[in-house]
């Protein structure tokens, strides 16, 4: 990594500058969850419609992360991440003095460009930034940030929104857009652009409407039902145009992904247990809280302060779990962190309807502990096994496959849960709390299988190829 030897004295300058933007990006999603229903009452949407302020967000970046990954490759990582502070900063105005539902939605979808800009760019302007024995702890110190950002968001919006209103929780970006923003254009280095090459529009738009198409299947089958007409046509487009983008991308000259690098074990593996921990992490974030407000009976208060061990653990754990990876093999930390969250998983399935508050504070320990110690070495290993070239486009592959896990997660965990309820309350043998335990679990057991998965990959790891793509 050249630009490693080349900054010594700027690279925690520019670690603050990237950890800005994630921090800014982060807070963002955690903290509007907790105002839906008061802009609902505000802008007078009803339930289905304002959900798409965090699912049109959640659409749009997933949809866009590897062609901002690919552009920052192409155009230079500093144009393409301080564009997207500005942008970002910019539709957070807008969001703040929207009128309408549609205003604002579509304010969030504009917001969302330029967050996808900064999570695409920003793991691989810190792997660039420090060389390979402190890579680890930079990118586990982003972890760290991540966590911060969605331990903060919920109490801080609550505050706000009560003190200042919903558009509070928006204005809140634009100090801190405006001063990421100003420090990138002082401290990002510039990079040279690539000559000859030429953006693939079309693999874009492709891959965009594949992948909303399959976001919106998993975000909303359960809702529709898996039979109904609506999954059965949203499917076969969603085959339909990614099969076109796979067709496309390996015949062009200068694809927005490099298909080649699935073929590295290395990478696949790590994207590959990456979206599995994901899926396991969510499928407790999305259930949890119904547990403890269905089963347990405990108030908002308790269950946000029950919530929020997870990231509390993880912030710590993160950075100790980078600064590890450079002394023992990531592997290890990868294996191990997974194994640890499918223990935690496996113990909250089994607390049952008695279970004291620091029962469930504990299994969350273990979540944020095994989390912690899988995301900063897995990070680092994913982007260490490609040239430093793909650095943005295996950067913005990799926040796909965080979205993608997020929203799959809650999917399966949903449709399991459905399942084993209705199962259980057909078939008479248990009553309504009885059939909310035995889904919980169902749902839970799954998620610890996804980590076990997770953590049967990241111990066969070690790559099949001799050399890079």
């Amino acid at each position: 990594m050249e630009q490693a030897q080349q900054l010594p004295h700027h690279r925690w300058l520019i670690f603050g500058v990237t950890a800005t933007g994630t921090f800014m990006a982060t807070l963002d999603a955690s903290i509007v969850n907790v105002t839906l229903p008061i802009i609902s009452g505000s802008l007078k949407a009803n339930l289905p419609l304002v959900q798409w302020v965090v699912s049109a967000y959640l659409l749009t970046i997933s949809s866009l992360l590897p062609l901002f990954g690919r552009a920052g490759d192409m155009f230079g990582r500093k144009k393409i991440y301080t564009l997207g502070f500005l942008i970002f900063t910019g539709s957070s105005a807008f969001c703040g003095t929207s009128s309408t539902i549609w205003m604002l939605i579509g304010s969030r979808v504009i917001q969302a460009i330029g967050a996808s800009m900064l999570m695409a760019n920003a793991p691989a302007i810190v792997s660039t930034t420090f060389p390979g024995k402190e890579r680890g702890r930079a990118l586990g110190m982003i972890g760290t940030v991540v966590a911060l950002g969605s331990m903060v968001g919920p109490g801080l919006g609550g505050l706000m929104v009560g003190a200042w209103g919903w558009q509070s929780i928006f204005y809140l970006n634009l100090p801190i857009g405006l001063l990421g923003y100003t420090l990138g254009q002082i401290f990002l280095p510039v990079e040279g652009t690539r000559q000859g090459e030429t953006f693939d529009f079309t693999g874009a738009a492709l891959f965009a409407t594949g992948m909303v198409s399959l976001l919106f299947l998993l975000s909303h089958g359960q809702e529709w039902g898996w039979q109904s007409p609506l999954i059965g046509i949203g499917s076969v487009l969603t085959v339909i145009m990614l099969t076109l983008f796979i067709y496309h991308e390996r015949r062009t000259a200068h694809p927005m992904i490099d298909l080649s690098l699935f073929g590295y074990w290395p990478f696949l593996a790590g994207n590959l247990s990456g979206l599995l921990s994901f899926m396991a992490m969510f499928s407790n974030a999305m259930l949890l809280p119904f547990y403890l407000h269905t089963i347990l009976a405990l108030n908002p208060s308790r269950i946000g302060l029950l919530m929020t061990m997870f990231p509390i653990v993880m912030a710590v754990v993160a950075p100790l779990s980078g600064y590890a990876s450079e002394k023992i093999n990531p592997m290890l930390l990868t294996t191990a962190g997974m194994g640890v969250m499918a223990i935690g998983l496996v113990y909250l399935a089994n607390l049952g309807s008695f279970a004291a508050m620091w029962q469930v504070a504990l299994g969350q320990a273990i979540l944020g502990a095994g989390n912690g110690l899988f995301q900063s070495p897995n990070n680092n290993s994913v982007l260490s096994s490609v040239h430093p070239a793909k650095l943005g486009l295996a950067s913005g592959i990799s926040a796909l496959v965080r979205n993608v896990g997020m929203v799959s997660g809650i999917a399966v965990a949903i449709s399991v849960f459905e399942f084993r309820r209705h199962a259980v309350l057909q078939g008479g043998i248990g009553s309504e709390a009885s059939a909310f335990l035995a889904a919980y679990q169902a749902a839970l057991l799954v998620g610890a299988g996804f980590a076990a998965i997770a953590a049967l990959i990241s111990l066969n790891r070690k790559g099949y190829m001799s050399h890079r793509p």
